[in-house]
């Protein structure tokens, strides 16, 4: 099985937009490769090329779907009440219509389609995921720190790191300690693993409602 985390940007953003592979072997997830400053076709290519051999399993930052009439869908609520019990913040969630997130949500929908449209060799399948919930909702409460501060403060990413190995996540390379949507590619592969791996389960998961909201979203 092939796992692939993806921290999406806007769709004029490419520069932040991070792609990270992995393969479960025994029990672990072992890091393969990273892309770095990609659009669409470079995705799609990147999945059609890991299905070849293997069933891929996809966990993807950025909503991928919207509300009907705006605001929260009934999922960005229920997360952001969860991370606010974890000690989190709860800005990190917002509406998929609200202005800052609008061209993220476009990008988000239209990649999923596209990639639930490609032909391959090996099934595909897509999980929303949150990367920061997926990691705090596993680190210890002590060090809840880090969980808040890895966006801008290397010791903490470099931590985190650190945590992600323990994780089963093997073979991480120091470049993903180098900006936090490095991390963040990472830290969705842990939560569409956990997501699809029977020996494992989300920390929180809202179950697809189509057609309006077709995917699974969890962490």
């Amino acid at each position: 099985m092939k796992i692939i985390g993806i921290d999406l940007s806007g769709p004029s953003n490419h520069k932040d937009t991070v792609l990270a592979v992995f393969e479960n072997q025994a029990g672990a997830l072992r890091f393969n490769k990273q892309l770095s400053n990609i659009g669409d076709l470079e995705i799609l290519n990147e999945v059609t090329h890991q299905s070849q051999n293997d069933e891929v399993v996809i966990g993807i930052d950025a909503p991928l779907s919207y509300q009907d009439g705006g605001g929260d869908r009934p999922g960005d609520k229920e997360l952001r009440q969860y991370i606010v019990s974890l000690g989190m913040k709860s800005g990190s969630i917002m509406p998929p219509t609200f202005n800052r997130m609008v061209y993220l949500t476009l990008r988000g929908i239209k990649l999923s389609r596209e990639i639930g449209n490609l032909k391959t060799e090996n099934p595909i399948s897509m999980v929303e995921v949150h990367p920061g919930a997926v990691i705090g909702s596993r680190i210890s409460r002590s060090h809840l720190d880090y969980v808040l501060s890895y966006k801008q403060d290397l010791a903490a990413r470099r931590f985190i790191r650190k945590w992600l190995g323990e994780q089963k996540l093997t073979n991480l390379p120091v470049l993903i300690e180098e900006e936090s949507h490095s991390m963040d590619a990472c830290a969705a592969a842990l939560g569409a693993w956990h997501w699809r791996d029977k020996q494992f389960q989300p920390k929180w998961i809202l179950p697809a409602d189509p057609p309006l909201h077709p995917f699974d979203y969890c962490c």
